[in-house]
């Protein structure tokens, strides 16, 4: 007999094999149906390992040290670049970013607002923490 480990150990296997910090249901395509890789996504939720950060998209958890919650291991916006740039979407800076990083303000953008090439209509975020996006020339 060949070895019989579940879908959600198999999954959780190649969680931590992967270098990525975002992950995409399309990841686990091969190791069963649609139906049974949701129901095994969600196992790993309700666990802790993973959080959800939009449809399709998750994050790999941890444990906060102050509150005990269980957090995405970076903060959205990295993961949201990330997941855009996995998705195939260009990630450029805002008006804002080239405005500071130039010297032309002292303002500090917050990262909540993302400036991409083309349309996207995708809602990333965890919690009370959601990204916008700037539609931006290159």
């Amino acid at each position: 007999m060949g070895n019989r480990r579940s879908i959600t150990d198999r999954i959780l296997a190649r969680i931590s094999r992967k270098r990525t910090k975002v992950l995409l249901r399309e990841d686990f395509r091969d190791l069963g149906g649609y139906d049974q890789v949701g129901r095994a996504l969600r196992q790993l939720m309700a666990q802790g390992k993973i959080v959800k950060i939009g449809y399709g998209l998750y994050a790999k958890a941890r444990v906060s040290a102050l509150t005990g919650d269980i957090l995405p291991v970076s903060p959205i916006p990295v993961l949201a670049k990330e997941a855009l740039d996995r998705l195939g979407e260009e990630v450029v800076p805002t008006r804002a970013e080239l405005d500071y990083e130039s010297g032309r303000s002292t303002q500090v953008p917050t990262g909540r607002l993302i400036g991409v090439t083309g349309r996207v209509n995708r809602k990333i975020g965890f919690r009370d923490v959601s990204i916008r996006y700037e539609r931006t020339a290159r």
